[in-house]
């Protein structure tokens, strides 16, 4: 009963939201996410103190500008959630175009899988939904919400045009199997894990334990490591669904150093991309929890 009470408002609200014309969305989104800005302290402290370890160089004002741009951005993001429905493959283009699509092609057209990594940062679900609308499916890999129903229902607006989606907890069956069959697989990989699944790379000049799965699949495999991140562009006012050239692999033949290799190399890509674009990562993930043995909480 309890998860039901909690889906009901969430879904009238999605409704809501999704029946605005895209300006009005947009505004209420950020709104929304300015009153959540406002409201939740953990959220603006986890923030401030990730963005403290990132940039020391910067006033505490600038870092304040930033962490608002983060809300702004996942404020707009759920206003164009909300209007999945409505988008088309002949309308997708006013919400978000492709930047570097020949990157993706050329690594798909080697024929053993695409792993597009990824980050929250700008537009992530909008980037995987209108790739799909662009007749480019992808399976994602997610962590299943707490809530059932919201959990169906939110699987629901990503797949409406062909995307699937699998659990983290078949993360390497399923992108064993999706390489095989030459598709593509969204993975999002910069959130804080837990050894022995992460491991220790550099991240902003702090150690962040990290997945190593995907290094260890893509040399397995042969697949296709293309760095993917979907840019808001104030300038057009939408998204910029950017590629960026597939990672040429480190191989020694030692499967754990390489792997570790491997993780460096795409946390660094997703370091350089936050950096770039400040105000699109989610600074309020507490990304450093994990700790190397013996060293103090960050937090």
């Amino acid at each position: 009963m309890r998860h039901r009470l909690e889906y009901a408002p969430v879904r009238a609200l999605v409704w809501l939201i999704g029946a605005l014309p895209r300006g009005v969305a947009r505004f209420a989104g950020i709104v929304l996410a300015r009153l959540v800005y406002l409201l939740h302290g953990r959220l603006r402290r986890v923030g401030m103190r990730n963005l403290e370890m990132a940039f020391p160089e910067k006033a505490r004002a600038e870092r304040k500008r930033i962490l608002r741009g983060v809300f702004d951005g996942l404020g707009r993001q759920l206003a164009e959630f909300c209007r999945f429905p409505k988008y088309t493959a002949g309308n997708v283009g006013e919400v978000a175009v492709y930047d570097g699509f020949e990157h993706f092609e050329a690594a798909r057209l080697r024929g053993k899988g695409v792993l597009f990594l990824t980050a929250h940062l700008g537009g992530w679900e909008i980037g995987s939904f209108a790739h799909s609308l662009y007749g480019n499916p992808l399976r994602i890999v997610v962590r299943p919400l707490d809530n059932p129903y919201l959990d169906a229902f939110v699987d629901r607006y990503r797949t409406l045009h062909g995307n699937t989606t699998f659990g983290k907890q078949d993360f390497a069956r399923g992108l064993l199997a999706a390489m095989k069959a030459g598709e593509t697989v969204g993975i999002l990989m910069d959130q804080n894990m837990t050894p022995p699944a992460g491991v220790f790379v550099d991240f902003f000049g702090q150690p962040a334990c990290t997945a190593s799965g995907l290094a260890r699949v893509a040399a397995h495999t042969g697949g296709a490591v293309v760095p993917g991140f979907t840019i808001w562009d104030d300038t057009l006012r939408k998204y910029r669904i950017r590629f960026e050239p597939a990672i040429e692999l480190t191989r020694t033949g030692d499967e754990g150093t390489d792997a570790v290799a491997n993780t460096a190399k795409f946390t660094k890509v997703i370091e350089e991309f936050a950096r770039r674009y400040p105000e699109q990562w989610l600074w309020v993930h507490r990304r450093w929890k994990t700790r190397p043995e013996g060293a103090a909480s960050l937090y």
